[in-house]
């Protein structure tokens, strides 16, 4: 699913009303319509509410969703804030109809007047402004939010909360933007959902489809992208009747130090139950017996040193390799994973430990073979590329990072985003705070490497194992819980979540 900008999304709006075709008046009542259906659906427990509407298009939403929510009995207080000289004729025509309506009360919000006071736990629509506001909110509108802010209601944003902007925040004065919620938003998710900052502003946002043309959609050009089922199911291969193990690849795994042998045995555990042929481990003596009776189904090189890696095997016969996990950065270690990456002609994997030591020794980045990846979490991207002052500034610097060094950087976090060389970022719908667990990203490591094993492209390898890996935690989370998740308990349900998303 494309993410949209506000001139995309407003591109979309014009294209649907000119192909469909459809009056601007009518696809407002549609999109209206839709939202009044979902608050009706979830929260019409709420008997009192108050519709905050600006003067342009957003605030007629809002004027459809008043009349709608008073023809069902609700008890409501529309407001029309006068924050510009004039409306939009669509905002006109709404309020129009507001005339006679039983229920409904419209008033207006000048500079000066009191605000209206909102009961605790009465219902409040945001539809102030949407999506197109590229400066800090000021005078009227920013008093009506702070008030709204102030009260102790259930908020709900219609498409977007009022003040925030759509991708770029870090200009923004946070005391101004709408606390919702709950979000509703037209067709496509917007960048700034993608965000931790953002969430006390979104709160649980859901997508409206309000039936924009798809021939639009479909043209429109946009490298962020939000991740489906759908789009995992379209690039998965079913396996061949005759198919045997050596046409799904052989997998080298370096990984482990003492202390740390678990997360070798995650990444493998990971890599054989997202389908590689072969899996053959370089960790120290000490994880020798813990990987053969943890993970019998791979094969194990043991180091001569006994408690972490000191050289590279033999590395002929693979045709993809994972290093990072529990590894440590021991001195030996990293000249052994320099070494590794001079020797390796096929993708790696790269994570934890070897991204530490490759912060410490940017120069190698440049001899990475084509097609490798990067899998770090927040902290571990910052060593290798800088310190970041926010989530969006973390993004433009992966851009940039995997542009310069020509791979894939898997960006761990709640959306987990996967950016390409070439500037294209997929975020993840799947996954849940559960998954922020010890071992965790060991998991989406071995996974990413079981796909990549079976010949899958770089970015397919991603896009599969990123999504499955939150579904499988979904599923984890949906027996166990959030707080009794564990990575273990991620693998567990790996075979189920690729079984379910793929439909096999």
């Amino acid at each position: 699913m494309k993410i949209l900008n506000a001139s995309q999304i407003r591109q979309m709006d014009a294209y649907t009303i000119e192909h469909e075709p459809i009056a601007s008046i009518d696809l407002m009542e549609r999109a209206a319509k839709k939202c009044y259906e979902w608050i009706r659906r979830h929260l019409k427990k709420h008997r009192t509410v108050h519709v905050f509407c600006g003067l342009g298009n957003n605030g007629g939403d809002g004027l459809v969703i008043a009349r709608l929510l008073a023809g069902t009995g609700h008890k409501v207080s529309a407001y029309k804030i006068l924050h510009a000289e004039k409306a939009s004729e669509d905002f006109l025509t709404n309020e129009k109809r507001l005339s006679g309506v039983r229920n409904l009360h419209l008033k207006t919000l000048s500079d000066g007047d009191p605000m209206p006071e909102i009961g605790v736990g009465e219902l409040v629509v945001d539809a102030m402004l949407g999506s197109g506001l590229t400066r800090p909110l000021e005078g009227l509108l920013a008093k009506t939010v702070q008030h709204i802010n102030a009260a102790e209601a259930t908020v709900v944003a219609i498409d977007f909360p009022t003040g925030l902007f759509c991708e770029d925040n870090r200009g923004n004065d946070p005391r101004n933007i709408i606390k919702a919620d709950f979000t509703l938003s037209f067709q496509v998710p917007k960048l700034a959902f993608m965000f931790a900052a953002n969430e006390k502003f979104l709160g649980s946002w859901y997508l409206i489809d309000i039936g924009l043309h798809q021939t639009a959609m479909k043209a429109v050009d946009t490298k962020y992208h939000y991740l489906l089922a759908s789009d995992i199911s379209s690039i998965y291969r079913p396996r061949k009747k005759f198919a045997h193990k050596g046409h799904f690849g052989h997998a080298f795994l370096m990984a482990g130090s003492y202390g740390k042998v678990g997360a070798a045995v995650l990444t493998a555990r990971a890599a054989v139950r997202s389908g590689t042929g072969l899996l053959t481990l370089q960790l120290p003596r000490c994880g020798y017996e813990v990987i053969q009776t943890a993970v019998p189904e791979a094969m194990c090189i043991p180091d001569e040193h006994p408690q972490f890696i000191s050289e590279v095997a033999d590395l002929e016969g693979f045709n993809v390799v994972g290093v990072g996990p529990g590894l440590g950065t021991h001195e030996q270690t990293a000249r052994a994973l320099k070494l590794l990456i001079q020797n390796t002609t096929v993708p790696m994997v790269i994570d934890a430990d070897a991204l530490n030591i490759l912060s410490e020794n940017p120069t190698w980045c440049g001899f990475l073979p084509k097609g490798s990846v990067f899998t770090p979490h927040p902290g571990e991207f910052d060593r290798i590329a800088g310190k970041t002052t926010d989530d969006f500034d973390r993004l433009e610097k992966a851009i940039e990072l995997a542009h310069r060094f020509q791979v894939h950087i898997v960006l761990k976090g709640a959306h987990t985003v996967v950016v390409c060389p070439d500037g294209r970022c997929f975020f993840n719908s799947t996954g849940n705070p559960g998954m922020a667990t010890g071992g965790s990203g060991d998991v989406l490591t071995g996974m990413i490497l079981g796909w990549l094993a079976q010949n899958y492209s770089p970015l397919n390898s991603c896009l599969l194992g990123v999504y499955l890996h939150g579904r499988a935690g979904d599923l984890a989370a949906a027996r166990k819980s959030h707080e009794g998740l564990t990575a273990g308990d991620i693998i567990d349900q790996i075979p189920k979540a690729i079984k379910t998303t793929l439909r096999m």
